[in-house]
Protein backbone atom coordinates (compact mmCIF):
# COMPACT_ATOMS: atom_id res chain seq x y z
CA UNK A 1 0.00 0.00 0.00
CA UNK A 2 1.27 3.64 -0.44
CA UNK A 3 2.29 5.20 2.57
CA UNK A 4 -0.05 7.92 4.09
CA UNK A 5 0.39 11.36 2.01
CA UNK A 6 1.91 13.66 4.73
CA UNK A 7 -0.32 16.85 6.02
CA UNK A 8 2.36 19.73 5.14
CA UNK A 9 1.76 23.33 6.32
CA UNK A 10 -0.97 25.26 4.97
CA UNK A 11 0.37 28.47 3.40
CA UNK A 12 0.02 31.73 4.20
CA UNK A 13 -1.24 31.44 8.35
CA UNK A 14 -2.66 34.94 8.62
CA UNK A 15 -5.10 34.87 11.78
CA UNK A 16 -4.33 36.11 14.93
CA UNK A 17 -5.82 36.24 18.18
CA UNK A 18 -7.92 38.99 18.78
CA UNK A 19 -7.19 39.19 22.40
CA UNK A 20 -3.90 39.95 24.18
CA UNK A 21 -3.44 37.78 26.88
CA UNK A 22 -0.76 37.08 29.68
CA UNK A 23 0.87 34.09 29.04
CA UNK A 24 0.02 34.11 25.79
CA UNK A 25 1.97 31.53 23.08
CA UNK A 26 2.25 33.69 20.31
CA UNK A 27 5.72 34.27 20.81
CA UNK A 28 6.73 30.60 20.93
CA UNK A 29 4.46 29.44 17.50
CA UNK A 30 7.80 29.09 15.73
CA UNK A 31 9.80 27.02 18.33
CA UNK A 32 6.33 24.95 18.79
CA UNK A 33 5.79 23.70 15.31
CA UNK A 34 9.27 21.36 16.19
CA UNK A 35 7.22 20.37 19.50
CA UNK A 36 3.30 19.58 18.17
CA UNK A 37 2.89 15.14 17.81
CA UNK A 38 4.12 13.62 14.43
CA UNK A 39 -0.18 12.69 14.62
CA UNK A 40 -0.74 15.81 14.36
CA UNK A 41 1.88 16.73 11.48
CA UNK A 42 0.26 13.50 9.47
CA UNK A 43 -3.20 14.07 10.10
CA UNK A 44 -4.00 11.65 12.57
CA UNK A 45 -4.94 14.03 15.20
CA UNK A 46 -9.31 14.48 14.48
CA UNK A 47 -10.35 15.96 17.77
CA UNK A 48 -8.07 19.29 19.15
CA UNK A 49 -8.53 20.05 23.04
CA UNK A 50 -7.78 23.58 24.85
CA UNK A 51 -8.82 24.07 28.64
CA UNK A 52 -7.12 27.14 29.23
CA UNK A 53 -8.18 28.95 26.38
CA UNK A 54 -7.03 32.51 26.70
CA UNK A 55 -5.80 34.11 23.53
CA UNK A 56 -6.15 30.82 21.39
CA UNK A 57 -2.49 31.61 19.73
CA UNK A 58 -1.74 27.74 19.84
CA UNK A 59 -5.74 26.91 18.59
CA UNK A 60 -5.00 29.43 15.96
CA UNK A 61 -1.98 28.30 14.95
CA UNK A 62 -2.73 24.66 14.70
CA UNK A 63 -5.86 24.84 13.24
CA UNK A 64 -4.52 26.74 9.56
CA UNK A 65 -1.36 24.56 10.08
CA UNK A 66 -2.64 21.70 9.84
CA UNK A 67 -6.12 19.24 9.20
CA UNK A 68 -8.16 18.97 12.43
CA UNK A 69 -12.21 17.95 12.16
CA UNK A 70 -13.10 18.93 15.43
CA UNK A 71 -11.77 21.78 18.07
CA UNK A 72 -13.06 21.73 22.15
CA UNK A 73 -12.30 25.41 23.43
CA UNK A 74 -12.82 25.69 27.16
CA UNK A 75 -11.98 28.47 30.57
CA UNK A 76 -13.43 28.78 33.63
CA UNK A 77 -13.21 33.12 32.23
CA UNK A 78 -17.32 33.80 31.75
CA UNK A 79 -16.49 36.78 29.83
CA UNK A 80 -13.72 35.61 27.57
CA UNK A 81 -16.22 32.81 26.68
CA UNK A 82 -18.77 34.89 25.90
CA UNK A 83 -16.58 36.84 23.73
CA UNK A 84 -15.03 33.65 21.94
CA UNK A 85 -18.68 32.38 21.00
CA UNK A 86 -19.83 36.42 19.69
CA UNK A 87 -16.66 36.11 17.55
CA UNK A 88 -17.94 32.86 16.11
CA UNK A 89 -21.42 33.01 15.75
CA UNK A 90 -21.98 37.38 15.35
CA UNK A 91 -18.88 38.52 13.93
CA UNK A 92 -20.17 41.29 11.37
CA UNK A 93 -22.61 42.80 14.41
CA UNK A 94 -19.58 42.63 16.63
CA UNK A 95 -17.20 44.79 14.42
CA UNK A 96 -20.30 46.85 13.92
CA UNK A 97 -20.27 47.88 17.54
CA UNK A 98 -16.22 48.09 17.79
CA UNK A 99 -15.98 50.61 14.96
CA UNK A 100 -18.52 52.85 17.27
CA UNK A 101 -15.69 52.17 19.86
CA UNK A 102 -12.75 52.38 17.41
CA UNK A 103 -13.94 55.31 15.61
CA UNK A 104 -15.12 57.22 19.36
CA UNK A 105 -11.71 56.79 21.27
CA UNK A 106 -9.40 57.50 17.89
CA UNK A 107 -11.27 61.27 17.65
CA UNK A 108 -10.08 61.94 21.07
CA UNK A 109 -7.32 63.80 22.91
CA UNK A 110 -5.19 61.90 25.47
CA UNK A 111 -7.33 63.32 28.53
CA UNK A 112 -10.55 62.51 26.98
CA UNK A 113 -9.05 58.99 25.62
CA UNK A 114 -8.08 58.22 29.65
CA UNK A 115 -12.13 59.52 30.90
CA UNK A 116 -13.22 57.22 27.91
CA UNK A 117 -11.57 54.01 28.49
CA UNK A 118 -12.20 54.57 32.82
CA UNK A 119 -16.21 55.26 31.78
CA UNK A 120 -16.07 52.00 29.79
CA UNK A 121 -14.14 49.63 32.89
CA UNK A 122 -16.69 51.18 35.19
CA UNK A 123 -19.39 50.46 33.10
CA UNK A 124 -18.14 46.78 32.52
CA UNK A 125 -17.46 46.28 36.08
CA UNK A 126 -20.76 47.44 37.15
CA UNK A 127 -22.52 44.84 35.05
CA UNK A 128 -20.57 41.80 35.85
CA UNK A 129 -23.44 40.42 38.03
CA UNK A 130 -26.16 40.73 34.81
CA UNK A 131 -27.63 37.76 33.71
CA UNK A 132 -29.18 37.46 30.22
CA UNK A 133 -25.44 37.34 28.23
CA UNK A 134 -25.43 35.71 25.11
CA UNK A 135 -23.60 35.86 21.72
CA UNK A 136 -26.32 36.71 20.17
CA UNK A 137 -28.09 39.01 22.03
CA UNK A 138 -27.70 43.15 21.33
CA UNK A 139 -26.22 42.99 25.56
CA UNK A 140 -23.95 40.17 24.60
CA UNK A 141 -22.58 41.34 21.91
CA UNK A 142 -22.00 44.93 23.42
CA UNK A 143 -20.16 43.48 26.38
CA UNK A 144 -17.79 40.90 24.03
CA UNK A 145 -17.20 44.44 22.26
CA UNK A 146 -16.57 46.01 25.48
CA UNK A 147 -14.19 43.36 26.89
CA UNK A 148 -12.16 43.40 23.58
CA UNK A 149 -12.01 47.41 23.86
CA UNK A 150 -10.80 47.69 26.94
CA UNK A 151 -8.09 44.30 26.10
CA UNK A 152 -6.75 46.70 23.25
CA UNK A 153 -6.28 49.81 24.80
CA UNK A 154 -5.70 48.86 28.43
CA UNK A 155 -2.09 49.04 29.96
CA UNK A 156 -0.03 46.21 28.40
CA UNK A 157 -2.75 44.24 27.14
CA UNK A 158 -3.33 42.66 30.19
CA UNK A 159 -6.55 41.27 31.41
CA UNK A 160 -6.61 41.06 35.03
CA UNK A 161 -8.89 41.47 37.51
CA UNK A 162 -9.15 41.32 41.76
CA UNK A 163 -10.70 39.06 43.74
CA UNK A 164 -14.30 40.35 43.29
CA UNK A 165 -13.22 39.83 39.73
CA UNK A 166 -13.50 43.43 38.80
CA UNK A 167 -11.34 44.58 35.54
CA UNK A 168 -8.84 46.19 37.42
CA UNK A 169 -5.66 46.76 34.65
CA UNK A 170 -5.28 50.80 34.29
CA UNK A 171 -5.59 52.60 30.49
CA UNK A 172 -2.76 52.03 28.65
CA UNK A 173 -0.95 55.39 26.02
CA UNK A 174 -1.45 54.44 22.83
CA UNK A 175 -1.56 56.42 19.81
CA UNK A 176 -3.16 54.54 17.20
CA UNK A 177 -4.32 51.16 18.69
CA UNK A 178 -6.03 47.92 16.76
CA UNK A 179 -9.51 48.13 17.98
CA UNK A 180 -11.40 47.07 15.38
CA UNK A 181 -9.52 44.65 12.91
CA UNK A 182 -12.44 43.45 10.64
CA UNK A 183 -10.06 40.99 8.25
CA UNK A 184 -8.67 39.19 11.24
CA UNK A 185 -12.20 38.81 13.55
CA UNK A 186 -14.04 37.66 9.89
CA UNK A 187 -10.72 35.42 9.38
CA UNK A 188 -11.11 34.27 13.19
CA UNK A 189 -14.99 33.52 13.06
CA UNK A 190 -14.54 30.94 10.33
CA UNK A 191 -11.55 29.01 11.80
CA UNK A 192 -14.22 29.27 15.55
CA UNK A 193 -16.90 27.77 13.28
CA UNK A 194 -15.18 23.91 13.65
CA UNK A 195 -15.07 24.69 17.61
CA UNK A 196 -17.41 23.64 20.69
CA UNK A 197 -16.53 26.56 23.17
CA UNK A 198 -17.68 26.12 26.47
CA UNK A 199 -17.27 27.29 30.33
CA UNK A 200 -15.51 24.92 31.93
CA UNK A 201 -12.63 24.06 33.76
CA UNK A 202 -10.14 21.73 32.83
CA UNK A 203 -11.50 18.49 34.27
CA UNK A 204 -15.17 19.43 33.08
CA UNK A 205 -13.73 19.63 29.12
CA UNK A 206 -11.93 16.11 29.42
CA UNK A 207 -14.48 14.23 31.03
CA UNK A 208 -15.44 12.50 27.90
CA UNK A 209 -12.82 13.29 25.61
CA UNK A 210 -12.44 12.17 21.78
CA UNK A 211 -10.04 9.23 20.23
CA UNK A 212 -7.33 10.44 18.01
CA UNK A 213 -7.29 13.69 20.16
CA UNK A 214 -4.39 15.87 21.14
CA UNK A 215 -5.17 18.24 24.13
CA UNK A 216 -2.59 21.20 24.83
CA UNK A 217 -2.57 22.14 28.63
CA UNK A 218 -1.55 26.41 29.22
CA UNK A 219 -2.87 26.85 32.68
CA UNK A 220 -2.31 29.77 34.63
CA UNK A 221 1.51 29.62 35.32
CA UNK A 222 3.41 29.08 38.69
CA UNK A 223 5.34 31.90 40.06
CA UNK A 224 8.83 32.33 38.88
CA UNK A 225 9.61 34.15 42.53
CA UNK A 226 7.45 35.13 45.63
CA UNK A 227 6.69 38.79 44.34
CA UNK A 228 5.51 37.62 40.40
CA UNK A 229 2.44 36.37 41.54
CA UNK A 230 0.11 36.91 38.83
CA UNK A 231 -2.10 34.72 38.10
CA UNK A 232 -5.20 36.69 37.90
CA UNK A 233 -6.88 35.99 34.36
CA UNK A 234 -10.22 35.20 36.56
CA UNK A 235 -11.24 34.86 40.19
CA UNK A 236 -10.19 31.31 40.74
CA UNK A 237 -7.21 30.48 42.58
CA UNK A 238 -4.49 28.33 40.70
CA UNK A 239 -1.88 27.03 43.08
CA UNK A 240 0.79 24.53 43.71
CA UNK A 241 -2.32 22.07 44.79
CA UNK A 242 -3.99 23.03 41.50
CA UNK A 243 -0.98 21.99 39.36
CA UNK A 244 -0.09 19.04 41.20
CA UNK A 245 -4.36 18.28 40.42
CA UNK A 246 -3.50 19.28 37.26
CA UNK A 247 -0.23 16.50 36.46
CA UNK A 248 -3.09 13.74 38.04
CA UNK A 249 -5.34 14.00 35.15
CA UNK A 250 -2.21 14.41 32.56
CA UNK A 251 -1.22 10.73 33.73
CA UNK A 252 -4.89 9.57 33.69
CA UNK A 253 -5.00 10.90 30.10
CA UNK A 254 -1.84 9.43 29.12
CA UNK A 255 -2.92 6.04 30.35
CA UNK A 256 -5.72 6.38 28.09
CA UNK A 257 -2.96 6.47 24.92
CA UNK A 258 -4.10 10.84 24.44
CA UNK A 259 -1.27 13.03 23.05
CA UNK A 260 -0.55 15.30 25.63
CA UNK A 261 1.42 18.56 25.89
CA UNK A 262 1.59 21.42 28.87
CA UNK A 263 2.99 24.42 29.20
CA UNK A 264 4.57 26.43 32.51
CA UNK A 265 6.90 28.92 33.93
CA UNK A 266 10.15 27.41 34.76
CA UNK A 267 10.68 28.43 38.85
CA UNK A 268 13.80 26.59 38.47
CA UNK A 269 13.31 24.37 41.72
CA UNK A 270 12.73 21.37 39.67
CA UNK A 271 9.01 21.43 40.38
CA UNK A 272 7.76 20.52 37.58
CA UNK A 273 10.65 17.93 36.97
CA UNK A 274 9.93 16.41 39.74
CA UNK A 275 6.24 16.01 39.02
CA UNK A 276 6.38 14.98 35.71
CA UNK A 277 8.77 12.50 35.96
CA UNK A 278 8.49 9.89 33.03
CA UNK A 279 7.57 12.54 30.59
CA UNK A 280 9.38 14.45 28.05
CA UNK A 281 10.65 17.80 29.92
CA UNK A 282 12.29 20.52 28.20
CA UNK A 283 12.77 24.14 28.12
CA UNK A 284 12.39 26.53 25.56
CA UNK A 285 13.89 30.35 25.80
CA UNK A 286 10.76 33.25 25.70
CA UNK A 287 10.31 36.83 26.48
CA UNK A 288 8.93 38.11 29.52
CA UNK A 289 6.33 40.96 28.41
CA UNK A 290 4.42 41.85 31.33
CA UNK A 291 6.17 43.19 34.08
CA UNK A 292 5.83 46.88 34.27
CA UNK A 293 9.20 48.22 34.01
CA UNK A 294 10.44 47.38 30.38
CA UNK A 295 13.83 47.67 31.59
CA UNK A 296 12.82 43.73 33.72
CA UNK A 297 11.12 42.08 30.38
CA UNK A 298 13.88 39.85 29.42
CA UNK A 299 14.75 36.23 28.33
CA UNK A 300 13.21 33.50 30.53
CA UNK A 301 12.72 29.76 30.34
CA UNK A 302 9.42 28.08 30.10
CA UNK A 303 8.59 24.32 30.81
CA UNK A 304 7.12 22.30 27.24
CA UNK A 305 5.63 19.29 28.69
CA UNK A 306 4.84 16.33 26.22
CA UNK A 307 3.95 12.69 26.53
CA UNK A 308 5.86 11.96 23.61
CA UNK A 309 9.57 11.94 21.83
CA UNK A 310 10.69 15.07 20.31
CA UNK A 311 12.85 15.58 17.67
Amino acid sequence: MPAKKRNTVIEPVHVKPFLKWAGSKRQLLQQFINIYPTVLKNGHVRNYYEPFLGSGAVFFDIAQRYTIENAFLCDVNEELILTYKTVQARAEKLIEVLYKHEKKYLSLDTAHRQAYFYDQRASFNGHRFDSGFTEHNAKGIARAAQLIFLNRTCFNGLFRVNSKGEFNTPAGDYIKPSICDENNLLAASKLLARADIRIADYNQALKRVRVSAFVYFDPPYRPVSKTASFTAYSKAVFGDKEQRQLCKLFTRLDKKGTTLMLSNSDCNDAFFDNMYQGFHVMRVPAKRLINADPSKRGLVNEIVVTNYPVG
